[in-house]
């Protein structure tokens, strides 16, 4: 007999779930501070490296599209055991390969495990709690889903200069270890009615869902202003240890920073919830023009890893705001089929922002503070268009 999580007893697998939801960020950033020198460890450039990180993040976008039907149709519990099993052995495997194609196999099978860990537990916020507690639950597991950002950074960093790269995915090995047996332990099953899975259903609930302007352009959104900070994810660590000349601890510290502005910006977003949705984002949009312009006209007079952390901080918190209003949005938009509009989201998400983010790196390829602010403004001036269309398909609403 399948195990059932209810709401009276959900008290310890709500914990769980928010511990299990930063893995992807985990997963992404960890490694960052050792991206230099497993380039040099491997001989390649650092592009190849680049795209380990890329991989994972297409795959993870890809894999959400069908992830969202299956645990609505198969449930969550089961699906999550499975993920964090084979999380142990992937990550297990990328720590003690000697081959880059290896770790390109296994960071796209970590993307796949990723779409079915996250989508299950967001999934459970919507099964287990109603109205505003459900509001109230989903912006917290934003907020708490950028926790990984902001720790692992600064965890990659001290494991890269003592252990050196690979210790990074035995920690992560670890981690999904002990959160596989508490689950074993303390979760079940959440899902109150399971969806047929069929083809032509989920064509066409991701049809009805990608005609509603509001969640489209939402999830849009989404991709475009987590795209801006994972552009930084992936120059910023080459700039500061190549071009400045600083360990991977500063690197480890410096992402931690950002991972700060992306929370700070949750938290402000959560904040102002109740404020009418498109002029606040509006706002938010607008600041951040002006803050890209400022750094880019700072960066030829002043250009070190101070006044870098000061613009890429609160240019990344206006990020974290957008992102989190429309994500909690999007993600609470179609409740009865919860497990879909998620995979919907998420995958959109991250393709949006792992083809944008590797693109403008390609095409800029930063080794400077005004490359970075360049590559910046690209995602700004993105936005402003998004956010553009949004208001103007509201007008013609209203009309």
């Amino acid at each position: 007999m399948e195990k059932s999580t209810q709401p009276k007893q959900s008290f310890i697998p709500t914990i769980l779930a928010f511990a299990l939801v930063p893995i992807t960020g985990l997963a992404t950033d960890i490694y960052l501070p050792s991206m230099p020198q497993m380039a040099q460890e491997f001989g390649l450039h650092e592009s190849k490296i680049q795209l380990t990180l890329s991989l994972f993040l297409i795959s993870y976008g890809v894999a959400q599209f069908f992830t969202g039907a299956l645990v609505d149709a198969w449930g969550r519990y089961r699906i999550n055991l499975i993920s964090l099993f084979l999380f142990i052995l992937s990550f297990w495997v990328t720590a003690t390969t000697q081959d880059i194609w290896v770790i390109y196999l296994m960071r796209i099978l970590q993307g796949i495990l990723s779409a079915f860990v996250v989508i299950s537990k967001r999934a459970y916020f919507v099964d287990v709690y109603e109205g505003e507690q459900r509001k109230h639950y989903l912006s917290i597991m934003t907020i708490v889903w950028s926790i990984g950002p902001i720790i692992a950074p600064f965890i990659g960093g001290y494991l890269q200069t003592q252990f050196g790269w690979r210790s990074n995915f035995f920690v992560l090995a670890i981690y999904s270890a002990v959160l596989f047996v508490l689950e074993l332990i303390f979760s079940g099953e959440t899902i109150k009615q399971r969806k047929t899975l069929h083809i032509k259903y989920l064509i066409a609930e991701f049809r009805m869902m990608l005609r509603t302007n509001d969640f489209t352009f939402g999830v849009l959104m989404c991709g475009i202003s987590y795209g801006l900070v994972m552009f930084y994810n992936l120059s910023g660590p080459f700039f500061i240890e190549h071009e400045l000349g600083f360990s991977a601890i500063t690197t480890g510290y410096t992402s931690l920073i950002m991972g700060l502005a992306w929370m700070c910006g949750g938290f402000i977003g959560k904040a102002l919830i109740k404020r009418t949705l498109i002029p606040k984002l509006r706002i938010a949009n607008f600041i951040q023009i002006i803050l890209i312009i400022l750094m880019i006209a700072v960066s030829p007079y002043q250009a070190n890893l101070y006044t870098l952390t000061f613009f890429a901080f609160l240019i990344h918190c206006t990020a974290g705001f957008i992102f989190n209003n429309y994500f909690s949005y999007c993600l609470g938009r179609f409740p009865l089929s919860a497990g879909i509009a998620g995979g919907l989201v998420g995958g959109i998400t991250y393709l949006v922002t792992s083809s944008l983010s590797y693109f403008t790196v390609s095409l800029i390829n930063p080794s400077s503070q005004l490359q970075i602010g360049l590559g910046y403004a690209i995602f700004a001036l993105l936005g402003f268009v998004t956010l553009f269309f949004i208001s103007k398909l509201i007008n013609d609403n209203r009309s």
